[in-house]
């Protein structure tokens, strides 16, 4: 019985974790067709792969600046700035999803504003873990499913390789992403997901200082690291559809295809992470999806982009 619950404590997180990556990507892939009848596309050319550099260079920028204010405690700054953009972003998923049901604008945009602001108060407010995960799901589909139609295949595979390669630096050599993520944990806000080992965990009283072997409480992912490879789902999906014979529900085979590969990508990523260590999961994340989007395409028989 000891050793069940023991199996549960440390494993039962992790296939949570791949369910919250998931549910990222089948609402995405949801949001997409809504997303783009309403015009929310990122750039006008999704086929330059400059838009792909221009994304890692805004990263890189907005990185900096983090790092900056938390060297000179400028917290409220990131929290002002996150919330800021956790509020918009939840403005025009509601938005998507209410052009689906209504033609009144005025409505839609009354509700989505309406829904944005209560979402992003108890979000300030009440950040527990629940609340961080449910504003983290809505968030992280609305970011995957704009820049996955936004962006075509070519533009999303080299923005995929040049972060996975960023991120490996950045935990691995520079070890700032560390520094980063430890500093803005204690802002509490939905840059991650949080996945308790027990029901009765208080992200909000967690206060994430451990002693050398002590054992954490709840497991931890980033945002990104469940919106990046799905940029590359939504892409396949939007962008190979109108090629792809094969079809399931709607999703064509390369976007399965990365989908599952994200899933392998992830499963290879807990098994380094279950030593104890901080990964960078973009380089594991990355790689899977985009090998598994390669085979979708191979099984399909259509163009690789």
């Amino acid at each position: 019985m000891s050793s069940e619950k023991s199996f549960l404590k440390n494993y039962a997180p992790i296939f949570a974790m791949a369910g919250i990556i998931l549910a990222v990507q089948f609402l995405s892939l949801f949001l997409a067709q809504p997303m783009t009848a309403e015009g929310m596309q990122a750039f006008e050319n999704p086929d330059s792969t400059a838009n792909s550099l221009y994304y890692i260079v805004i990263i890189l920028i907005f990185t900096f600046f983090l790092l900056v204010a938390l060297k000179k405690n400028l917290q409220w700054v990131i929290q002002l700035v996150i919330l800021l953009a956790v509020a918009s972003t939840i403005y025009y998923v509601f938005i998507a999803l209410l052009s689906s049901v209504t033609d009144s604008n005025s409505m839609i945009n009354a509700v989505s504003l309406f829904l944005s602001i209560v979402l992003t108060v108890l979000l300030y407010k009440f950040p527990e873990w629940y609340v961080i995960n449910t504003v983290g799901l809505i968030i992280g589909a609305g970011a995957s499913a704009i820049f996955g139609i936004s962006l075509s295949i070519i533009p999303v595979l080299v923005l995929l390789s040049l972060l996975a390669i960023y991120d490996a630096i950045s935990v691995y050599k520079t070890k700032h992403m560390i520094d980063l993520a430890e500093g803005v944990m204690d802002l509490r806000l939905p840059i991650l997901f949080v996945i308790p080992k027990k029901l009765s965990y208080s992200f909000i009283k967690d206060t994430f200082k451990k002693e050398e072997g002590e054992e954490r409480e709840a497991f931890f992912m980033g945002l990104g690291d469940a919106v990046m490879p799905t940029i590359l789902v939504v892409s396949a999906n939007v962008f190979l559809a109108k090629y792809s014979p094969l079809q399931c529900f709607g999703i064509s085979y390369p976007s399965i295809g990365a989908m599952i590969g994200t899933l392998v990508g992830y499963s290879a990523l807990m098994v380094f992470v279950m030593k104890g260590k901080p990964q960078a999961g973009l380089p594991f994340l990355n790689t899977g999806v985009i090998l598994g989007y390669a085979v979708g395409v191979i099984i399909s028989g259509i163009p690789f982009y």
